[in-house]
């Protein structure tokens, strides 16, 4: 799981793009100032810094985290528009998005900055998918062709690959995925692993990665 530490004092932003993010399966360390970044450099893989920050603005942040980590990535928000303010941040950050944004174009340019910086590959290999986990891409290793996912399957695949070996309910994996209370009855969770088990299984009739754990709910194991 790729983890984005994320600098921002509102509140009210900050709470939406966290949740955006940790939706879209990404682990979010969300700060509302420069104190304590040392504590997470290290273990992020990208930041993401708001401009306008009590104490030391994202300008200055931005220089002393590439001063610590030039190959850290940085994505600078702000809501100013002025040419200045972005080749200020363009100077040291890798890019610039102004606000108000929407969280598809936020995790796009995440996404790029991450396929930039990140040059190893982790591959989970299980029974014939290779899983390309920087990009959570899925290949088929008997075709070696990329297998194509709708977008909820592939959160709901994903969310599965972040709990490998567990046994998740039905409720843990409709929250999980969809952010909602789960329903009892409802058929949309099995209505979606039906379909990804016939994108990703050899035999969907007969199930190899996706096993049913009766009476609980799913696992993926290794």
């Amino acid at each position: 799981m790729f983890r984005i530490l994320y600098i921002e004092d509102e509140k009210e932003i900050g709470q939406w793009v966290t949740k955006e993010l940790t939706g879209r399966g990404f682990e979010v360390s969300w700060l509302e100032s420069g104190e304590g970044i040392e504590h997470y450099i290290g273990s992020a893989d990208v930041v993401i810094l708001d401009v306008m920050l009590p104490g030391l603005d994202g300008f200055s942040i931005g220089k002393r985290i590439k001063r610590e980590n030039k190959e850290l990535p940085i994505l600078m928000l702000s809501a100013r528009t002025a040419v200045e303010d972005k080749i200020e941040g363009l100077n040291f950050a890798d890019d610039y998005l102004t606000k108000p944004f929407h969280p598809d174009e936020l995790v796009a340019r995440v996404e790029v900055l991450l396929r930039r910086y990140q040059k190893n590959d982790d591959v989970i290999e299980l029974q014939h998918l290779k899983i390309h986990t920087k990009e959570m891409r899925i290949m088929d290793s008997n075709s070696n062709e990329e297998i194509q996912l709708t977008s909820k399957q592939f959160y709901l695949f994903q969310y599965f690959i972040r709990h490998l070996n567990q046994i998740l309910t039905k409720e843990q994996l409709y929250e999980g995925v969809w952010e909602e209370a789960y329903i009892e009855g409802d058929k949309t969770l099995m209505v979606h692993i039906r379909h990804l088990r016939e994108k990703i299984e050899l035999n969907p009739a007969k199930p190899l990665i996706i096993e049913t754990i009766r009476g609980i709910g799913y696992r993926v194991k290794l």
